[in-house]
């Protein structure tokens, strides 16, 4: 059969509150995004790739008012508009050693915290290992309540599976997700990786996806399959 261009299309994402699954996963952190209201005024969110940890941001932000900017595309410039209310700071770091976008950060969290507002920051890992180089940011940030979003669980990894699939317009069967959730990797970067593979395979093949196609997408390698 003859294969069919492919185009990389991008996803539509549903980023509210409704799109989000809470498991005992990430229960916690869900609470603490909820509460709005955090010891100091600041919150570290952590978790790895593809946990939700930008969703809950904009479920945060949608809810308080809140600004939402990537750490390192802070600007001075951008500092007064942005402590005037609620923000959230993503992929903290991702700044690690830019000394100029440190002092903005650290800049901003003072200026926010001293105005009334909640400050909101995210990595992958802990605080303690963002491996920030001013040492007042530290401390400040190490000073946070901190909350981490936890390896998906299968009630979650099959939910994440299902979103994943929904933003590309993509609906397959329960027994494909079921079959995905107990053969791949237990982490949402390979979730993502396996969901994308098989739209681009159904799509260049012109297939339905089918638990054969997941089986044969595993196999190959687009995601490693759990031990």
């Amino acid at each position: 059969m003859a294969r069919q261009l492919s185009f990389d299309l991008p996803a539509m994402t549903a980023l509210g509150r409704e799109d989000f699954f809470v498991s005992p996963a990430n229960a916690l952190a869900v609470a603490m995004i909820s509460a709005h209201v955090w010891p100091g005024g600041k919150l570290v969110l952590s978790g790895p790739v593809g946990a939700g940890k930008t969703h809950l941001a904009h479920v945060w932000a949608a809810e308080t008012g809140g600004r939402i900017v990537a750490a390192a595309e802070l600007t001075e410039e951008m500092i007064p508009d942005l402590a005037a209310g609620p923000v959230a700071v993503e992929d903290v770091p991702a700044i690690s050693g830019d000394g100029e976008r440190e002092a903005l950060l650290f800049h901003l969290h003072n200026l926010t915290l001293a105005q009334g507002h909640a400050l909101l920051m995210t990595g992958q890992s802990a605080p303690g290992f963002w491996n920030l180089t001013l040492p007042d940011l530290t401390s400040r940030i190490e000073g946070a309540q901190h909350v981490a979003l936890e390896p998906p669980d299968d009630a979650l990894l099959g939910a994440v599976l299902a979103k994943l699939f929904i933003d590309r317009q993509l609906y397959p069967g329960p027994e494909v997700i079921a079959y995905l959730v107990k053969h791949m990797d237990r982490s949402f970067e390979a979730a993502a990786r396996t969901v994308a593979a098989l739209d681009r395979l159904a799509l260049a093949e012109r297939r339905e996806i089918t638990r054969a196609l997941a089986a044969r997408v595993l196999n190959e390698g687009a995601a490693g399959e759990r031990n």
